[in-house]
């Protein structure tokens, strides 16, 4: 944990003069959209993008900002027929100085780079990436709200552009961003979540690509979505295991704050062993409580059983879930074998509304103390 924020300028000005990013071309968009007050999660982009492309003979083409518009694909694009593509998610924020700052950048683009590497596409600097996004966002600032609670979503992807219909590593590639008004994430206004626990689906499995930001684990999770929906909830709480392990809920790293089995006060969250994605708020969650000590705060596993036994024997206070998008949502009920199992949820004084504000504090430096996490800062 940094002690201090950097400037996205000064960290990278050794790189540029070798790298993508000084080579980069802009073409700045002549006739600039309307903003929306108020839209849905990722359904209003704003004027440009970031495309970059490459192949096996030249590598690393110069990387270009652009008005944003469609792509032009090959219909045999392995991205289409393989799902050989990936994505990242993070967010900047306009701090009450008016400076822009990105929210621990260097762990997504980290991230994405094992994904990358997990699909067989090719490696990336990750420096000078994180630095061409930096100059989109620059020039789309102005849809930066201005907002403490806000941030103007950034969602780079990677995709597999080989015009063959051989299943191989791809030749052709393409790494592009686009910007987006985040909106709330779920189309809803009751801040608690309904969650649907069932064993018989399941959202990743040991050796798969479960902790890889990949499109398929996201596509292969909309029939129990719906499911979900047609039993009253609003989520999908996955299990794993025949002594049904939480894992995620949703799109969600997962949380309970209880008194555990040793009658510990404890916040717990499953491992990261293989079927969980490495959150960059989950791993913010962790280091900020360690720091407390006031708190046991484990990566453990956890089952519905051991959620059962502390709702009857009231020692839960608590269960949320974590992400860039939503940041941290309270879970208000779980469905699970037939019965609705009612959760403790209290909007104020809980566990996590404190660590909400706290990770509020920090993306828009609102205090002095948002300083114990490193954001970027231009």
């Amino acid at each position: 944990v940094s002690e201090a924020s950097h400037t996205c300028a000064d960290a990278h000005r050794d790189s540029l003069s070798q790298g993508e990013a000084a080579d980069l071309v802009t073409q700045l968009s002549p006739t600039p959209k309307t903003k929306p007050d108020v839209v849905d999660f990722g359904t209003v982009f704003t004027d440009h993008m970031l495309t970059v492309e490459w192949n096996a003979n030249e590598g690393w083409q110069s990387p270009l900002i652009r008005p944003f518009g469609n792509l032009s694909l090959h219909p045999a694009c392995s991205a289409l027929h393989y799902g050989v593509q990936l994505f990242e998610g993070l967010k900047v924020y306009r701090g009450n100085d008016g400076r822009l700052r990105l929210f621990r950048p260097i762990l997504n683009m980290s991230r994405m780079a094992k994904s990358a590497e997990r699909a067989c596409l090719p490696a990336f600097d990750q420096s000078e990436l994180l630095e061409c996004i930096r100059r989109l966002i620059e020039i789309d600032q102005d849809w930066v709200p201005h907002s403490d609670s806000a941030g103007l979503y950034i969602r780079p992807t990677f995709i597999g552009t080989e015009p063959s219909l051989g299943v191989r590593k791809p030749a052709h590639a393409l790494l592009y961003v686009i910007l987006c008004h985040a909106g709330s994430y779920f189309d809803t206004e009751v801040r608690a979540l309904s969650l649907w626990a069932d064993p018989k689906y399941t959202r990743a499995w040991k050796g798969g690509t479960g902790d890889c930001k990949m499109g398929g684990n996201y596509g292969g999770t909309l029939f129990a979505q719906y499911e979900a929906g047609s039993c009253g909830c609003q989520q999908v709480l996955w299990l794993y295991g025949e002594d049904h392990q939480i894992t995620e809920a949703g799109t969600m790293n997962i949380f309970l704050h209880w008194i555990n089995e040793d009658g510990d006060e404890e916040l717990a969250t499953p491992p990261l062993d293989g079927i969980i994605l490495p959150g960059v708020t989950r791993l913010s969650i962790l280091e900020l409580t360690k720091k407390w000590e006031e708190v046991k705060v484990s990566e453990r596993y956890v089952t519905m059983g051991q959620l059962c036994s502390a709702l009857q024997q009231q020692r839960l206070m608590e269960m949320f879930g974590s992400g860039t998008a939503c940041r941290i949502c309270p879970v208000g009920s779980v469905v699970y074998q037939g019965k609705h199992l009612e959760l403790p949820c209290q909007e104020k004084h809980s566990l996590s509304s404190r660590i909400a504000t706290e990770l509020a504090d920090i993306q828009v430096s609102r205090l002095t103390r948002a300083r114990t996490i490193a954001t970027s800062t231009f």
